[in-house]
């Protein structure tokens, strides 16, 4: 390999075919991958605008609430840094993420789980990392849902989170879930991931140096963006 960007080491990542969940039988590559080196398309980054970004985009207890209002729900705050392959800190980086409310539900026209709609949660948000590549949100605990994988299975709790990187080699969207739910061991998702030190890296701890006292548990998630320490994306590894 001679592209600027390490490439991924797939024996960390999880199969592609992975029958117990069922939607990886049909999206699965039918043949071989094949590797190329990194270009100028993965090598160079992305570009947005980050002057667009509200004061409240990375505070979901708020950004989508009713004056005098906030969401309902379990007040958490979710904090962490965003690094590379060399753990070095990636500032300037657009994350966005996105979940269901506190009973389980996203507000999304085809999400038809009988649990109630907060008319105060929104469900997404925002925010640049800064020159640590540092970055945080308030929201509430995501609740389990149940979903038509089998007769009798439940997602847990997590947080879908979307990052730009530097490049687009740096493109990554994936979940994190939090430290202690016992639905994890169980998610057909979540065991796709054959190294337990890589499904590990998925999950949340609770940092209580970070919690507000009589306001909101933290919880610390970093982000690895490539290389061996890498955060995983179900079974399919977005970019190179």
């Amino acid at each position: 390999m001679t592209g600027r960007l390490i490439p991924r080491e797939a024996g960390i990542h999880p199969p592609l075919f992975t029958p117990t969940y069922k939607t990886s039988v049909l999206r699965s590559p039918e043949r071989a991958l094949i590797a190329f080196d990194s270009s100028p398309s993965e090598e160079t980054g992305p570009t947005f605008g980050h002057v667009k970004l509200g004061a409240l985009d990375n505070d979901l207890l708020l950004n989508y609430a009713r004056p005098g209002t906030s969401a309902i729900g379990e007040r958490i705050i979710v904090h962490g840094r965003l690094l590379d392959e060399n753990n070095r800190p990636i500032p300037n980086a657009l994350i966005e993420i996105w979940q269901a409310n506190a009973g389980g539900r996203y507000r999304h026209k085809k999400d038809g789980y009988l649990a109630a709609l907060d008319p105060d949660f929104g469900g997404c948000g925002r925010t640049i990392t800064g020159a640590d590549g540092s970055y945080a949100f308030r929201t509430v605990k995501p609740g389990a849902y149940p979903w038509p994988n089998g007769p009798n299975e439940w997602r847990p709790a997590h947080i879908h989170f979307s990052i730009f990187g530097h490049s687009f080699g740096q493109r990554l969207i994936s979940q994190m879930y939090f430290e202690g739910d016992p639905l994890i061991a169980r998610c057909p998702i979540a065991q796709t991931i054959p190294d337990k030190a890589a499904l590990d890296r998925l999950v949340a701890a609770l940092d209580m140096s970070e919690t507000k006292p009589m306001d909101a548990i933290a919880y610390r998630f970093d982000i690895v963006l490539r290389g061996h320490r890498q955060t995983h994306f179900e079974n399919r590894p977005e970019g190179m």
